[in-house]
């Protein structure tokens, strides 16, 4: 009876979710052909439920096994394993059967990498990678795209956020019927670590972008927000982030493709689709420039392409899927063509050496507009909020929006000849490790002339963001002679990583180490000096030392709080002691100019 009420109860609520849902528009594209009949033998989970279902993590591994046994040009090969201890996995396809780096490399041909279910409700790019495997395989129907190029898949990336699987995962989403969660078993979002590699699941896949390098790297998602035409929507960071040549590949030759392709199967592509204001569409779009803590932010931070890919939540899940399918082969595709001219791409990128390295960009009008493919709304009272709700009605229509532009940087960082970090951070070390970046350890201690950053009045962010309390401060420039240890790591910034190792190291950076409280330590006082010591010092330096008497005066004559807080009045002249702390909020990494 109890077990009869809860299903009652879940089938009443999905229906409930459904039914405040905008209304679905009807769809009946050319990529339809792409799913096969009920006696097909390499039928996938997705396709026998009529894509009402996507499989569980076991289900899925059983099928990709069979597979794998039935394809020689396939192999499962492990990344990692998750928190609860689940195996996540990639599968290889390759012509030459080159199941390892090495192998895969020395056969010469380009490679993509797709990965799917970072965020585990969105899982439309899994069920569409078992489709295009098995086609590639088994069923033979695309068997010649890998004549020309290695594809390299990630089924499901959260893999114990996939097995959070309920009715109740994503309230926003046109099926299917049960998904799994967006963020980890640790409530970690995988696609805002990239940067600091908290998570197993993160430090797995970086591990195998590092590894494999492969020439492209797609990371498919699934939207929230708004209502309109588009159902595959796909961009990058654009030439006004880390790799300008990479960026101008996407946007004249990949880009235009996935497009074409897409149309031609029945869908409708556009790009990412990111609004000037949270709730209001019609104040424009305004594109933007992702920091390494995002899959496709960290890519182009590390100079390798990558497309960030969002199907639309509102479209049914056979028409996600099957656009996620055209994309993928799509992309496969154009890479076999043209894997020279985006090898040249990368290489131009990985070989520049900026002396400033972009933190953050300016968002300004462009003076433009661009025609969008949206759906037609109404704004209606809503007695929940006291304000209005966004009302779709489902019929098409065509805005004008306004154009934001988000290129010229803000804030920049100066390219050291080195960073010191010392061996007492030594997880910082291990995670530029993880990242692949180059270093050298000396194991004899060096001292040497460097420039130190000093925070200036830091602040603890009010809130928890990924598991950290995030920092902020001026910085102060000072130089120094400092002494590493053995062990420390001198991270040089002429390597195809340095522009990842100025953002992940300036303190300015919004994804640096110190940003994210890598070093909060150094926020800390650890000395201090009791009155009965400090007062009569303080008299004799005033006594010594007019023009310190007359700072402390004015002082005290113009700052209310710090005349009335006896421990900032001792702390003035203790900070002019030598008996004062000077390592006190001293970024600890050295610049070596």
């Amino acid at each position: 009876m109890v077990l009869a009420s809860a299903l009652l109860s879940t089938a009443m609520a999905t229906s409930q979710a459904s039914a405040t849902l905008p209304p679905e528009a009807p769809w009946a594209g050319k990529s339809l052909s792409l799913v096969v009949g009920a006696t097909e033998p390499w039928i996938t989970p997705a396709e026998k439920s009529g894509f009402t279902r996507t499989p569980s993590y076991d289900e899925t591994q059983a099928w990709l096994q069979g597979l794998v046994a039935a394809s020689p040009e396939l192999r499962l090969v492990p990344l990692g394993t998750s928190p609860e201890g689940r195996p996540i996995w990639m599968v290889v396809a390759s012509r030459e059967r080159a199941f390892r780096p090495q192998t895969l490399h020395a056969a010469g041909k380009p490679t993509l990498l797709v990965q799917a279910g970072i965020h585990a409700g969105e899982i439309d790019g899994k069920d569409a990678g078992l489709m295009l495997l098995r086609d590639l395989t088994a069923r033979g129907t695309k068997r010649g795209l890998l004549d020309q190029a290695n594809l390299l898949f990630v089924p499901i990336l959260n893999v114990d956020g996939h097995e959070r699987a309920s009715p109740f995962g994503r309230v926003n989403q046109r099926g299917p019927a049960e998904v799994g969660w967006r963020t980890n078993a640790r409530n970690l979002n995988l696609n805002r670590d990239y940067a600091k590699l908290d998570a197993p699941e993160t430090r797995a896949i970086v591990r195998a972008l590092d590894e494999w390098d492969p020439e492209l790297y797609l990371d498919i998602h699934v939207t929230d927000g708004f209502d309109y035409q588009y159902d595959v929507t796909f961009s990058s960071n654009g030439p006004g982030g880390y790799s300008p040549a990479i960026a101008g590949w996407l946007e004249k030759a990949l880009f235009p493709a996935l497009r074409r392709d897409l149309l031609a199967m029945g869908h409708v592509p556009g790009s990412l689709v990111w609004p000037a204001t949270e709730d209001r569409l019609e104040d424009g779009l305004a594109p933007f420039i992702a920091t390494p803590r995002l899959a496709h932010g960290y890519g182009d931070a590390r100079h390798l392409p990558s497309v960030l890919v969002e199907s639309h939540s509102l479209k049914p899940y056979r028409q996600r899927v099957l656009g996620a399918y055209v994309l993928m082969q799509s992309a496969l595709t154009l890479l076999g063509r043209e894997a020279a001219a985006l090898r040249a791409a990368r290489s131009a990128d990985r070989a520049r050496r900026p002396a400033t390295v972009p933190l953050t960009w300016k968002v300004e009008p462009s003076g433009g507009s661009v025609p969008f493919l949206g759906v037609s709304f109404r704004e209606v009272p809503s007695k929940v909020s006291g304000t209005t709700r966004t009302e779709w009605t489902g019929q098409p229509t065509t805005l004008q929006l306004p154009l934001f532009r988000q290129g010229a940087p803000l804030t920049t960082a100066s390219r050291p000849r080195a960073y010191w970090v010392p061996a007492a951070w030594s997880d910082v070390i291990e995670r530029l490790a993880l990242h692949g970046i180059a270093m050298e350890r000396p194991t004899e201690p060096r001292e040497l002339e460097v420039e130190m950053l000093r925070a200036v009045e830091p602040k603890l962010a009010a809130t928890i963001t990924e598991g950290h309390v995030e920092v902020t401060a001026q910085l102060a420039k000072e130089k120094r002679r400092e002494r590493f240890a053995p062990g420390s790591a001198r991270v040089p910034t002429d390597q195809p990583l340095g522009d990842l190792a100025v953002l992940l190291l300036d303190p300015a950076s919004p994804d640096s180490f110190f940003r994210w409280g890598f070093f909060n330590e150094i926020l800390q006082r650890t000395e201090y000096v009791e009155g009965y010591i400090l007062d009569p010092m303080a008299e004799r330096m005033m006594a010594e030392d007019p023009a310190l008497a007359a700072e402390f005066e004015r002082r005290v004559e113009h700052d209310a709080a710090f005349a009335a807080d006896p421990k900032q009045r001792r702390h003035f002249f203790y900070e002019r002691t030598p008996f004062h702390d000077d390592r006190y909020l001293l970024y600890p990494v050295g610049l070596e100019p």
